[in-house]
């Protein structure tokens, strides 16, 4: 089903409404889940809805006409916050809080979100890239969290509970979002007019594991084939890793001169990493490899060539989510990927033995 335009998250829209109807809408909610998964068009639909001039917050069915729903989908509404990175900086900065130097707690969204609504019956924040606070702008927003003025809703938008500074953690209800069924990645990829060909669409599905945004990086071809050679690396790291990290470099270079592209480019690619390992994790606990055939092919060869041990895969897939970890923390990129491999090679010579 579908509701105000947002597919795939029917439980999530039953959370939200029963807490309504009983009167117990928290202050603060953590989004998490897959990135591609709708988590911050969910939130703008949320705010549309508890902004809506015509109609009762407690049936989330915002009329889409009325001045603030208007509004809110232009991004506009004077009660609605919305805060993200901005493009050249790997964090949220402190300004986005409290103000640059020279008007520090006079602007920022600390600030606007204690003043009083201006027409609407609250006042809501949306702060994007979650995952990216540091321990200065997390202190920043701690007091607001902590005290939160009278009907203000804040969102947070990130990956994973994990991934967050436990004072936020600590004072955020976490709201959970599942992977969008493959058929709604399919029907969205034509509908959104992201991709023009039905096939493609439903093959570029298969790859998405129910992320929109990993299916849009599925399209370009040359992004495909290294997919493929990655987890053929991968199966054979021990001799393999030093082409797996020049192969890596040389991938992410391909994304362009600016450093958030590269640094985007190499997260892709830990997070293929990440996929193949999840997956061979699966197959060692009796399951059936989840994704495409690519990746499950590639996990086959590699059951076939070693004797697995289920825990040296963990210790990769905790070595490829602590890579990505890192390129946000913007390491030289040409030394992690080596250390990267060098690391795979080491937890896989430890934990599995060659077939006789």
């Amino acid at each position: 089903m579908s509701w105000n335009g947002i597919e795939g998250h029917d439980r999530v829209v039953e959370q939200f409404r029963r807490a309504l109807t009983q009167g117990r809408l928290a202050s603060t909610f953590l989004f998490v889940g897959p990135p591609g998964v709708g988590k911050r068009s969910f939130a703008l639909s949320l705010a549309q809805a508890l902004l809506c001039e015509t109609r009762d917050e407690a049936a989330l069915d915002p009329c889409g006409v009325c001045p603030g729903c208007v509004q809110v989908k232009a991004q506009s509404h004077p009660d609605l916050e919305l805060v993200a990175r901005k493009k050249d900086k790997g964090v949220l900065t402190l300004d986005l809080f409290i103000g640059d130097k020279e008007h520090r707690g006079q602007e920022g969204l600390c600030h606007r979100i204690a003043l009083r609504p201006s027409r609407g019956g609250r006042k809501i924040a949306i702060i994007d890239d979650a995952d990216y606070f540091n321990a200065e702008s997390a202190n920043c927003l701690l007091k607001t969290l902590e005290e939160p003025p009278p009907r203000s809703v804040i969102i947070l938008v990130g990956t994973s509970e994990q991934r967050q500074l436990p004072t936020i953690r600590s004072r955020s209800q976490p709201v959970r979002f599942r992977p969008l069924p493959l058929e709604v990645v399919e029907r969205l990829l034509v509908e959104k007019n992201l991709i023009d060909d039905a096939g493609e669409a439903a093959a570029l599905a298969e790859l998405s594991q129910g992320s929109l945004e990993k299916a849009l990086a599925a399209a370009d071809p040359a992004l495909r084939e290294f997919r493929a050679a990655l987890f053929e690396q991968l199966v054979d790291v021990e001799a393999q890793q030093f082409k797996l990290a020049a192969d890596v470099v040389a991938c992410t270079n391909e994304a362009g001169k600016e450093a958030p592209l590269r640094r985007e480019r190499m997260k892709l690619i830990f997070g293929f990493a990440v996929d193949f390992y999840r997956a061979l994790m699966r197959r060692l606990d009796g399951l059936q490899a989840a994704g495409d055939r690519v990746l499950r092919g590639g996990v086959e060869q590699a059951v076939k060539r070693y004797r697995h041990d289920a825990e040296a895969a963990a210790g990769c897939l905790e070595r490829c989510l602590a890579a990505l970890e890192e390129v946000d923390r913007n390491a030289n990129q040409a030394t992690l990927a080596e250390c990267w491999a060098d690391d795979l090679a080491g937890i896989t010579r430890r934990g599995y033995a060659l077939l006789d």
